[in-house]
């Protein structure tokens, strides 16, 4: 295995951040293929170690994968280069889609196109939904977990992060109650390697000032743009953006889906700033633009801040809530990556912390359940009254493509979208 030389790896960050198209997923299988197969540049044993520590952390696994892999090879500033390149191309991407969005929404070609897209939304988080229940849901406890997860948030509204940290609550007092429910998999499996082991050493052996300085350094890159907000501002909708995403970023246990669950509950049922349908939307636009899942933030605060631009102009108050919501949704990942990588380690090992992320896991089955029949509804009942037998049948191929014949899925969103634009246009 040969270390990269910086500029190697700030020209393999920048390409990805162009090509990670394919959610999560494919973004990971993309590193782990061109890092491990191809360049070598990192080990089986190092790539999955660093996998397994980001899935224990909220927020965008495989941008904080990328961060940790840069921060492995290249220290803070090789982190910092790829986590924010995975980022950066998506920002300006959805940007510009956004502004469409909200400027070019309600003329009757583009209406027609984003009308095709709301049954790949919900074929989407349908496969979502299975596929995240198969690995998570491995007993009965579980699956009442996830059942009663469902029931909290679609018919009590009980917030997301009571569910998350009563999921942790409930996973500590089963462990302890009947350990069996958890089998083998309530810890992990100790490999560290070479790079890894001898950061975590110097860290130790430093003392906990370098810590101190890392967790300072980073609260404060998350908090100065939110202090100059509140000072320009005062309370407004971007005071209120930058609470709920920064709140989102820490409890989201669960992938860009469980965020947007809980976004989607505040955002739309909460504040009132969006309409379902325009949480709709904002996944299918996401799904189509390279980098993390998660930029589906950004669409949501342009939205909402372009919508309720108090006494600035809306393309301006778009601009500020988007990149805002970006912001605060990104630097939690990298105080984490920055300040727990050098004990991951004593992460892995820990039981009890691996036991309430496995019940936290099956709790956000239930959340994702509750997106998908929220989706759902909204496609299938229209405000405009009587049941789309269209969304029905296009959602249910979708559904089918994704599940079993592996369709990619920025094809599935072009598809749907071009086949609603003639069922709109033609019938």
């Amino acid at each position: 295995m040969t270390k990269p030389t910086f500029i190697e790896s700030f020209s393999y960050w920048l390409k990805l951040g162009f090509i990670s198209f394919g959610g999560p997923t494919g973004q990971i299988a993309m590193m782990h293929k061109e890092l491990v197969d191809k360049r070598k540049w990192i080990s089986e044993n190092h790539f999955l170690q660093a996998l397994n520590f980001c899935m224990l952390l909220p927020g965008p696994e495989a941008q904080q994968l990328a961060t940790y892999i840069g921060w492995l090879m290249h220290g803070t500033r090789g982190g910092i280069v790829a986590g924010t390149l995975f980022v950066l191309p998506s920002i300006f991407i959805l940007m510009g889609l956004s502004w469409l969005y909200v400027t070019m929404g309600t003329v009757p070609t583009v209406a027609a196109l984003l009308y095709g897209l709301k049954p790949a939304v919900v074929g989407i988080v349908a496969e979502a939904v299975l596929r995240i229940a198969k690995k998570s849901l491995r007993n009965w406890f579980f699956v009442i977990m996830a059942a009663a997860s469902f029931v909290a948030i679609y018919v009590c509204s009980v917030p997301f992060p009571i569910i998350v940290f009563g999921a942790a609550a409930l996973g500590f007092a089963a462990k302890q109650i009947a350990p069996q429910l958890f089998g083998s998999k309530g810890t992990t499996q100790s490999d560290a390697g070479t790079l890894i082991g001898g950061l975590a050493a110097q860290i130790r052996y430093t003392g906990w000032r370098p810590t101190l300085f890392t967790a300072v350094t980073w609260l404060t890159v998350w908090a100065v743009p939110l202090i100059a907000i509140w000072l320009w501002k005062g309370h407004s909708i971007f005071s209120e953006l930058g609470a709920l995403f920064s709140k989102a970023a820490m409890v989201t246990f669960g992938g860009a889906y469980a965020v947007l669950a809980y976004v989607g509950q505040e955002a739309v049922q909460h504040f009132g700033w969006l309409k379902p349908q325009q949480m709709m939307d904002a996944l299918a636009l996401a799904e189509t633009t390279p980098g993390p899942l998660i930029m589906v933030n950004q669409f949501v605060g342009y939205v909402a801040a372009y919508q309720n631009p108090g006494d600035i102009s809306p393309a301006t108050a778009g601009i500020v809530g988007g990149l805002l919501t970006t912001w605060v949704t990104f630097a939690p990942s990298f105080l984490m990556i920055f300040l727990l990588a050098p004990y991951i380690e004593v992460l892995r090992k820990n039981a009890l912390l691996s036991t309430a992320l496995t019940a936290v896991t099956a709790a956000v089955v239930g959340v994702v359940l509750n997106l998908g029949v929220t989706f759902t509804r909204n496609a299938l009942l229209p405000d405009t009254g009587g049941f789309d037998w269209y969304a029905l049948a296009a959602s249910i191929v979708i559904f089918i493509g994704l599940q079993y014949r592996h369709w990619p899925m920025v094809p599935v969103i072009i598809g749907s979208a071009a086949a609603g634009f003639i069922w709109q246009m033609v019938f």
